[in-house]
C-alpha cells in the first residue's frame, strides 16, 4: 500500500542537505511512497534538487513564531492527506502541524516537550548516532532496529537547463577553471574566515588564470564586495544575486570550492565537488562535509570548538591563525589527482 509521508523539514540549509539520505532510505523501504516536504521558503528551492521529494509545501510560519491558532488553521488543509509524518527539527512548534492535522503516525525524537504531539517517539542515543545524517536516516527504520551502515552521503541533482539560464542571466562563462568561494555563514561571524584572506586567495587564483565566483545570500553581499575590492576585482560577487536552487546549479560548475562551515559547504559536498572546508568555532564531528573529495581544515586550538556566534575570547585565533599560505597547502593536496 502506498504511504503518503509528510516531512517537516529543517530550517537550516545544511541540515536540509543532510536529510537527503533519509528521503532516499524511505523510498527504498516503501514501494509507492510519496514524500511531501513542508519547508521554510528559504529551504524549499534546495529540496527541489532532491528527486526523492514528490511535492513541496512552503511553511508560512517564521522562525520563532508560535501562532498557535494559525498553525491549527493551516493544519486543517492537510487533514486526510498523509498517513505518516516525520518531524526533523526538535522544537515543540515543529510537531504541532502534524498533530493538528491528525496524521495517524507521527515520528520524531522526543525533543522539546513533545510527548503528546508525537506517537512514534524516539529517544536519541547520541553515542550510537554521532552524526546528524545518521540521526535523520535512523528515523526511516523501525524503532529499535540498528541503523544500516554505511549511510550513503547526500547527493543533489542539477538542472542543466536552469544552470545554463542562470549562467546567461548573470553573464558568466565556464571557459576557464572555476573556483567558488562561500564566504558566508548564517550562524555568525565566528564561523567566517577573514575577508582579506579570501581576497588574497582570489588574487592568487586569478593570476593562475582561474575564475573566482563568490556565492552566498544577500546577507553576504557586503563581505563579497569587500573581497572584490581587496583583490582588485579578481572575483565575481554573486552573493545575493541567485536563488538557492541557482546556487546549487552554479556550484556544480566549480572545480574547487573553498567554504566556511555553512549550508553551501554541504551543498558543494553533495554535488561531489572538491571542497576545502574551513572550521573554527564549530566542529566537523557532528556535521562534516560528506564527500570523499572534501577536506576539512582546522587548527584544533584548545579553545575550539566553542560553538559561539562571536569569539568569546576576542582574539579569533581559530580563523586568524589559519593563514592563506596554510590553506594553499591544503588546496594543493586536495587537488592532487
Amino acid at each position: 500500500m502506498a504511504v503518503r509521508t509528510l516531512i517537516i523539514a529543517p530550517s537550516w540549509v545544511g541540515d536540509a542537505v543532510l536529510a537527503q539520505p533519509l528521503f532516499r532510505r524511505l523510498q527504498e523501504r516503501y514501494v509507492g511512497l510519496t514524500i511531501t516536504a513542508l519547508a521554510p521558503p528559504w529551504v524549499a528551492p534546495l529540496l527541489g534538487r532532491m528527486p526523492e521529494i514528490n511535492a513541496i509545501l512552503e511553511n508560512p510560519f517564521g522562525h520563532g513564531t508560535l501562532a498557535l491558532a494559525k498553525r491549527r488553521h493551516f493544519a486543517k488543509s492537510l487533514a486526510g492527506r498523509f498517513d505518516h509524518a516525520i518531524v526533523l527539527p526538535n522544537s515543540f512548534k515543529s510537531a504541532l502541524i502534524p498533530f493538528f492535522a491528525r496524521i495517524p503516525l507521527r515520528t520524531g525524537y522526543i525533543g522539546e516537550f513533545r510527548f503528546g504531539l508525537l506517537n512514534d517517539r524516539r529517544r536519541l542515543e547520541e553515542r550510537a548516532l554521532p552524526l546528524m545524517v545518521e540521526r535523520f536516516v535512523a528515523l526511516a527504520e523501525p524503532p529499535g532496529k540498528p541503523l544500516p551502515r554505511p549511510v550513503p552521503p547526500p547527493r543533489l541533482s542539477v538542472d542543466a537547463s536552469a544552470r545554463d539560464a542562470a549562467l546567461a542571466r548573470l553573464g558568466l562563462r565556464t571557459d576557464r577553471r572555476i573556483v567558488a568561494f562561500c564566504p558566508g555563514a548564517e550562524y555568525g561571524n565566528a564561523k567566517r574566515w577573514p575577508a582579506p584572506y579570501y581576497a588574497e586567495l582570489a588574487a592568487t587564483f586569478a593570476s593562475e588564470g582561474r575564475k573566482v565566483w563568490l556565492l552566498g545570500s544577500p546577507k553576504d553581499a557586503a563581505v563579497g564586495e569587500e573581497i572584490v575590492r581587496r583583490s582588485d576585482g579578481a572575483c565575481e560577487n554573486l552573493c545575493g544575486r541567485t536563488r538557492l536552487d541557482e546556487a546549487v546549479d552554479l556550484l556544480s560548475c566549480a572545480d574547487l570550492v573553498i567554504s566556511n562551515d555553512s549550508g553551501l559547504m554541504h551543498i558543494a559536498a553533495a554535488l561531489d565537488r572538491t571542497v576545502v572546508a574551513i572550521f573554527g568555532s564549530s566542529s566537523p564531528r557532528f556535521t562534516p562535509p560528506l564527500s570523499a573529495r572534501a577536506r576539512v581544515v582546522q587548527l584544533g586550538l584548545p579553545c575550539s570548538p566553542c560553538f559561539k556566534r562571536e569569539c568569546p575570547l576576542k582574539h579569533f585565533r581559530c580563523m586568524v591563525d589559519l593563514t592563506p599560505a596554510r590553506l594553499r597547502a591544503e588546496i594543493a593536496s586536495a587537488e592532487k589527482p
